[in-house]
């Protein structure tokens, strides 16, 4: 990689978004344990969220069988950019969507959003790629999940 492509994927940064831009979102409940000392959300919190709703995606339009199915996801990648503090007891909405769809990966974008607000308190994304669950190895997606994703993309 050339300096010149490393320093434009440096100053690379997302931005806030507007819940317009999602045409999905989950409930996400912020609990006493997720603040930090300084009374606001912890940054790395932020991903469990991320996770939590891909997560429930998968498993409630997609089909994902997390305990004993024979595809399996591993997120590879994942970022997040703050731009507005949450805090317990905040009750939050997290907008959901697929970005690219491959042939056994994904990636998402998702934002954190108070209800009242319409720009995005912190927008991040993740990659899924799906691999076999005994041999680790890339799998396709297909069937029910393939169907899941490519309703959630934009």
């Amino acid at each position: 990689m050339s300096n010149t492509e490393s320093k434009t994927q440096t100053n690379r940064r997302l931005s806030p978004t507007s819940k317009d831009d999602y045409h999905m979102t989950y409930p996400v409940q912020t609990r006493w344990g997720d603040n930090d000392l300084y009374g606001h959300v912890n940054n790395v919190t932020y991903y469990a969220y991320f996770d939590s709703v891909i997560n429930r995606f998968l498993v409630e339009k997609g089909g994902l069988d997390i305990h004993a199915g024979n595809k399996i996801g591993f997120i590879v990648d994942s970022r997040c950019a703050y731009f507005s503090p949450i805090a317990y007891p905040d009750e939050l909405e997290c907008g959901f969507k697929v970005t690219r769809l491959g042939n056994s990966s994904v990636d998402y974008e998702l934002a954190i959003f108070k209800p009242d607000q319409l720009l995005s308190s912190a927008t991040g994304g993740m990659t899924h790629v799906f691999v076999d669950r005994n041999t680790q190895k890339p799998s396709p997606i297909g069937g029910q999940l393939l169907d899941a994703l490519k309703s959630a993309y934009i």
